[in-house]
Protein backbone atom coordinates (compact mmCIF):
# COMPACT_ATOMS: atom_id res chain seq x y z
CA UNK A 1 0.00 0.00 0.00
CA UNK A 2 1.24 3.49 -1.05
CA UNK A 3 -0.74 6.37 1.01
CA UNK A 4 0.16 10.18 0.17
CA UNK A 5 -1.76 12.90 2.23
CA UNK A 6 -2.52 16.96 2.11
CA UNK A 7 -3.69 19.44 4.89
CA UNK A 8 -2.33 23.23 4.60
CA UNK A 9 -0.54 23.70 7.95
CA UNK A 10 -1.48 27.13 7.94
CA UNK A 11 -5.33 28.58 7.99
CA UNK A 12 -7.75 30.84 8.95
CA UNK A 13 -10.83 31.42 11.25
CA UNK A 14 -13.32 30.33 8.69
CA UNK A 15 -11.55 29.18 5.87
CA UNK A 16 -12.67 26.54 3.94
CA UNK A 17 -9.96 23.81 3.33
CA UNK A 18 -9.16 20.47 1.91
CA UNK A 19 -7.75 17.00 3.60
CA UNK A 20 -6.31 14.75 0.77
CA UNK A 21 -5.51 11.33 1.57
CA UNK A 22 -4.78 9.20 -1.48
CA UNK A 23 -4.05 4.87 -1.17
CA UNK A 24 -3.22 3.23 -3.98
CA UNK A 25 -3.12 -0.83 -3.49
CA UNK A 26 0.16 -1.67 -4.59
CA UNK A 27 -0.43 -5.48 -4.62
CA UNK A 28 -0.91 -6.69 -8.18
CA UNK A 29 -3.21 -9.90 -7.12
CA UNK A 30 -5.17 -9.33 -3.77
CA UNK A 31 -7.70 -6.56 -3.62
CA UNK A 32 -8.04 -4.57 -0.58
CA UNK A 33 -11.20 -5.53 1.01
CA UNK A 34 -12.63 -2.32 2.20
CA UNK A 35 -10.16 0.50 2.62
CA UNK A 36 -11.12 2.73 5.31
CA UNK A 37 -9.80 6.11 6.58
CA UNK A 38 -9.90 6.79 10.42
CA UNK A 39 -9.15 10.42 11.70
CA UNK A 40 -7.92 9.27 15.23
CA UNK A 41 -9.18 9.29 18.72
CA UNK A 42 -6.98 6.58 20.61
CA UNK A 43 -6.07 4.29 17.58
CA UNK A 44 -3.14 6.62 16.27
CA UNK A 45 0.68 6.52 17.32
CA UNK A 46 0.48 9.82 19.44
CA UNK A 47 3.72 10.99 21.47
CA UNK A 48 3.43 11.61 25.13
CA UNK A 49 3.46 15.08 25.08
CA UNK A 50 0.38 14.59 22.42
CA UNK A 51 -1.61 12.77 25.08
CA UNK A 52 -0.86 15.38 27.72
CA UNK A 53 -2.25 18.18 25.76
CA UNK A 54 -5.50 16.15 24.95
CA UNK A 55 -4.75 14.49 21.96
CA UNK A 56 -5.54 10.98 21.48
CA UNK A 57 -8.79 10.82 23.32
CA UNK A 58 -12.00 9.19 22.00
CA UNK A 59 -13.13 12.76 20.59
CA UNK A 60 -15.16 13.13 17.17
CA UNK A 61 -13.32 13.66 13.97
CA UNK A 62 -11.61 17.20 13.63
CA UNK A 63 -12.43 18.33 17.18
CA UNK A 64 -10.59 18.10 20.46
CA UNK A 65 -11.03 17.08 23.98
CA UNK A 66 -12.38 20.40 26.56
CA UNK A 67 -11.51 19.65 30.49
CA UNK A 68 -14.44 19.92 32.82
CA UNK A 69 -15.73 18.12 36.30
CA UNK A 70 -18.14 15.49 35.12
CA UNK A 71 -21.33 16.09 34.69
CA UNK A 72 -21.08 19.58 33.53
CA UNK A 73 -21.13 18.56 29.99
CA UNK A 74 -22.99 16.39 27.46
CA UNK A 75 -20.17 16.21 25.88
CA UNK A 76 -16.31 16.77 26.32
CA UNK A 77 -15.91 16.91 22.03
CA UNK A 78 -15.67 20.59 20.62
CA UNK A 79 -15.18 21.14 17.35
CA UNK A 80 -11.76 22.58 15.80
CA UNK A 81 -13.16 22.37 12.11
CA UNK A 82 -16.75 21.43 10.50
CA UNK A 83 -17.06 18.93 8.08
CA UNK A 84 -18.88 20.25 5.28
CA UNK A 85 -18.23 17.58 3.09
CA UNK A 86 -17.04 14.18 3.80
CA UNK A 87 -15.12 11.76 1.13
CA UNK A 88 -17.68 10.92 -1.77
CA UNK A 89 -17.96 6.83 -1.74
CA UNK A 90 -17.77 5.04 -5.44
CA UNK A 91 -20.82 4.16 -7.68
CA UNK A 92 -21.46 0.67 -6.44
CA UNK A 93 -20.10 0.79 -2.88
CA UNK A 94 -21.18 -1.96 -0.84
CA UNK A 95 -21.28 -2.60 2.75
CA UNK A 96 -20.12 0.00 4.64
CA UNK A 97 -21.02 2.61 2.57
CA UNK A 98 -23.79 4.96 3.00
CA UNK A 99 -25.15 7.07 0.68
CA UNK A 100 -26.91 10.42 1.25
CA UNK A 101 -26.10 13.98 2.52
CA UNK A 102 -22.93 15.82 1.60
CA UNK A 103 -20.32 13.64 1.13
CA UNK A 104 -20.69 9.75 2.57
CA UNK A 105 -18.38 7.02 2.97
CA UNK A 106 -19.92 7.17 6.20
CA UNK A 107 -19.40 3.72 8.82
CA UNK A 108 -21.01 2.25 11.89
CA UNK A 109 -17.03 2.90 13.17
CA UNK A 110 -16.50 6.41 14.94
CA UNK A 111 -14.56 8.90 13.07
CA UNK A 112 -14.06 6.44 10.03
CA UNK A 113 -14.90 6.88 6.46
CA UNK A 114 -15.09 3.68 4.09
CA UNK A 115 -14.94 3.60 0.30
CA UNK A 116 -14.89 0.22 -0.44
CA UNK A 117 -12.69 -2.80 -2.39
CA UNK A 118 -9.43 -1.59 -3.73
CA UNK A 119 -8.60 -3.65 -6.68
CA UNK A 120 -4.63 -4.22 -7.03
CA UNK A 121 -2.92 -1.15 -8.69
CA UNK A 122 -5.98 0.92 -7.76
CA UNK A 123 -6.16 4.38 -6.79
CA UNK A 124 -9.59 5.74 -3.58
CA UNK A 125 -8.84 9.43 -2.72
CA UNK A 126 -10.53 10.17 0.51
CA UNK A 127 -11.21 13.86 0.50
CA UNK A 128 -12.68 16.09 3.33
CA UNK A 129 -13.61 19.68 3.06
CA UNK A 130 -13.67 21.20 6.23
CA UNK A 131 -14.10 25.17 7.75
CA UNK A 132 -11.69 26.02 10.71
CA UNK A 133 -13.56 27.45 13.91
CA UNK A 134 -11.22 27.31 16.59
CA UNK A 135 -7.64 28.94 16.14
CA UNK A 136 -4.50 27.78 17.74
CA UNK A 137 -2.19 25.12 16.64
CA UNK A 138 -4.27 21.21 16.40
CA UNK A 139 -3.15 18.01 15.60
CA UNK A 140 -5.20 16.28 13.28
CA UNK A 141 -4.04 12.68 12.87
CA UNK A 142 -5.02 9.47 10.38
CA UNK A 143 -4.95 5.82 10.02
CA UNK A 144 -5.60 3.61 7.26
CA UNK A 145 -7.01 0.43 7.30
CA UNK A 146 -7.66 -2.60 4.56
CA UNK A 147 -11.40 -3.53 6.12
CA UNK A 148 -13.54 -2.81 8.86
CA UNK A 149 -14.25 -6.66 10.11
CA UNK A 150 -11.80 -9.64 9.79
CA UNK A 151 -7.92 -10.44 9.11
CA UNK A 152 -7.33 -7.81 6.53
CA UNK A 153 -4.35 -5.33 7.36
CA UNK A 154 -3.30 -1.74 6.37
CA UNK A 155 0.51 -1.63 5.60
CA UNK A 156 2.80 -0.06 3.48
CA UNK A 157 5.58 -1.74 1.43
CA UNK A 158 8.16 -0.94 4.57
CA UNK A 159 5.50 -2.86 6.98
CA UNK A 160 4.66 -0.27 8.73
CA UNK A 161 0.91 1.23 9.60
CA UNK A 162 -0.19 3.72 7.21
CA UNK A 163 -0.57 6.55 9.17
CA UNK A 164 0.20 10.39 9.46
CA UNK A 165 -0.87 13.72 11.44
CA UNK A 166 -0.82 16.76 10.40
CA UNK A 167 0.13 19.96 13.17
CA UNK A 168 -1.81 22.50 12.03
CA UNK A 169 -1.83 26.54 12.88
CA UNK A 170 -5.25 28.35 12.44
CA UNK A 171 -5.33 32.12 12.69
CA UNK A 172 -7.51 34.18 15.10
CA UNK A 173 -8.44 36.64 12.30
CA UNK A 174 -10.53 35.18 8.85
CA UNK A 175 -9.12 36.70 6.16
CA UNK A 176 -10.38 39.96 4.36
CA UNK A 177 -12.22 39.12 1.36
CA UNK A 178 -14.13 41.77 -0.70
CA UNK A 179 -16.11 41.89 -4.13
CA UNK A 180 -14.17 43.06 -6.80
CA UNK A 181 -15.77 45.46 -9.78
CA UNK A 182 -16.17 42.51 -12.09
CA UNK A 183 -18.40 40.36 -9.45
CA UNK A 184 -15.30 38.57 -8.36
CA UNK A 185 -14.23 37.53 -4.56
CA UNK A 186 -10.34 39.15 -3.77
CA UNK A 187 -9.31 37.56 -0.48
CA UNK A 188 -6.38 39.51 1.00
CA UNK A 189 -3.71 38.26 3.22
Amino acid sequence: MQVSSSFPASQRLAQSSTLVITVRNMDPSHTIPDVAVTICNVTCGYSKQDLANGYGTSVEAFAEKINYAAGQLASDSRPVWIVDQAPNPPTGCQYSCQQGGPGGAVTAYANTWALGALKPNQTATFDWKVTAVKAGTHIVAWQVAAGLNGKAKARTSTGAIPQGKFDVKVAQAPAQAYVNNNGQVVTTP
